[in-house]
């Protein structure tokens, strides 16, 4: 298998994958395909959008008629799609039921003996919030799997990072995982908490993970199968998702949308222009199982593809701030990224496309820390004018030849020369007129971090300020180590 890396943003990138049954283009859905209760046929999963599928080979192999199909017809036969398969090996079941009738050398061999692309190994799936004792010793059985499955077999495998909540134990499990060497890298065991709305949780154990897998391999987030993470997931650096979501929601009667999910029997309207919305009445879909379940097919890849375009286009993260404020667990997802935005800034592109702000989680990009840290590149001497007001400046400064140095300023980024002013970010930025107070505070901050950069060379700070527009508690301590002046 090869992977390549053609497009980045953030930490999200379109690649290209090589498997021995074709090329995919990442990041994408892998629909679920369960063998035994088939909604909508394989062969037609490629009108959506599919480009991979997702079995499971422990339903296959407990099946004895499907086991001998797969045997001798091979999965792809059997599932009648000629494009790459990925083969689950029973975890879920042992996830959900607690034990499951397989070894793992059994499993890995029927997986290689039925023509999986992609093997996965037994691993031992821990819930959120169990006891540090017990998250420990799975992930030591998990990993002892993993090397077993290594040694077997030297077929394409994918290699489950688990670990639970504790995320030392997820950086522990990455670390091991990556070391072993795998082709793919899913982050287990986090159904529960997208289950329960903990986007933040999530994000900490996707970006735990993320700091000490490959790069140079495609992450999967095992179970990620509803619209409304896909954004966040892919800002993250996840490659592939799985989804049941489509069918499974379809049966209970529920209707998705990039937003959030809907109950098929309460709704007046059909919100979506999909071929299934465009062609059937609202009654037809509440009364047809397999209607709902291709709606659902369609707006899942229509999401994925907009969020691939967002990528192309350098400004994902727009996107999902967006995404992000339709649901407060989702925002609340976004601030907890954040906390990340140092390891995104080693990831992001330096230049891209415009920068938007759209609330103060914009004034916590890596754009701005990036530039922030830049900050003391700026070789100054004499004085340095730092000039925060409304118009040009030659307008509003008398004797502007006075200077050595003369700064703008734009939140959230601060302070900048005149020089700088067509230049990305800067020059790129849209913000609205009146800031948040997280703007200010940051773009005020970036003023100090110049201002303590030069401290100990002969620089004189002029900072003139226009009081309606910068109004903030900061401008008492910008005078402490600069003449401020307000107009």
């Amino acid at each position: 298998m090869e992977f390549e890396i053609i497009r980045k943003d953030v930490m999200g990138r379109i690649g290209k994958l090589k498997t021995t049954s074709g090329t995919i283009e990442t990041p994408t859905i892998l629909p679920v395909i369960n063998p035994s209760l088939m909604t909508i046929e394989p062969a037609e999963m490629a009108k959506y959008g599919a480009e991979m599928l997702i079995t499971n080979s422990y339903i296959i192999y407990r099946n004895d008629g499907l086991r001998k199909r797969a045997i001798d017809e091979g999965l792809h036969a059997m599932l009648n799609w000629n494009g790459p398969i990925m083969t689950d090996s029973g975890s879920y079941q042992l996830f959900e039921y607690g034990d499951v009738e397989v070894k793992n050398s059994e499993i890995i061999r029927f997986q290689e003996q039925i023509g999986t692309d992609i093997a996965v190994p037994l691993d031992l799936p821990t819930p959120p919030d169990v006891d540090f004792e017990r998250a420990e010793s799975d992930l030591k059985e998990t990993l002892k799997r993993l090397e077993e499955a290594r040694m077997i077999s030297d077929i394409p495998m994918a290699g489950p990072v688990q670990g639970s909540t504790f995320l030392d134990l997820r950086e522990e499990s990455a670390a091991k995982v990556g070391k072993i060497g795998f082709e793919i890298y899913p982050i287990g065991g986090v159904v529960p908490l997208m289950e329960a709305y903990r986007y933040s949780d999530l994000v900490d154990i996707i970006a735990s993970a993320k700091k000490f897998l490959p790069q140079n391999a495609p992450v999967h987030l095992f179970g990620a199968g509803h619209p409304m993470v896909f954004g966040l997931a892919v800002l993250l650096g996840c490659d592939m998702f799985d989804s049941a979501a489509y069918a499974i929601y379809a049966k209970k009667g529920r209707y998705l949308t990039r937003y959030k999910t809907c109950r098929v029997n309460e709704l007046q309207y059909l919100p979506c222009s999909c071929p299934i919305c465009s062609s059937y009445s609202l009654e037809d879909i509440k009364n047809n199982k397999t209607l709902l379940c291709e709606h659902n097919l369609y707006v899942t890849f229509e999401e994925m593809r907009l969020v691939k375009q967002s990528l192309k286009e350098g400004n994902l993260w727009e996107l999902v701030e967006r995404r992000c404020r339709s649901h407060p667990y989702l925002l609340s997802g976004l601030f907890r990224a954040t906390k990340y935005a140092r390891l995104m800034e080693t990831y992001d592109p330096a230049t891209k496309s415009t920068f938007f702000y759209l609330g103060e989680t914009s004034a916590r990009r890596p754009e701005v820390l990036r530039y922030s840290d830049r900050l003391n590149r700026f070789d100054l001497c004499g004085k340095v004018l730092i000039f925060a007001g409304k118009g040009k400046v030659k307008k509003c400064i008398d004797h502007i030849d006075g200077y050595d140095h003369i700064f703008l300023m734009k939140a959230p980024f601060g302070p900048y020369p005149i020089g700088l002013k067509e230049t990305y970010p800067i020059g790129q930025s849209e913000a609205p007129k009146d800031m948040d107070p997280v703007a200010k505070t940051v773009a005020l901050e970036n003023v100090l971090r110049l201002i303590e950069a030069n401290r100990d060379f002969d620089v004189e700070f002029i900072f003139v300020y226009d009081g309606d527009l910068w109004d903030h508690p900061l401008i008492e301590k910008i005078g402490r180590f600069a003449t401020t002046t307000e107009y």
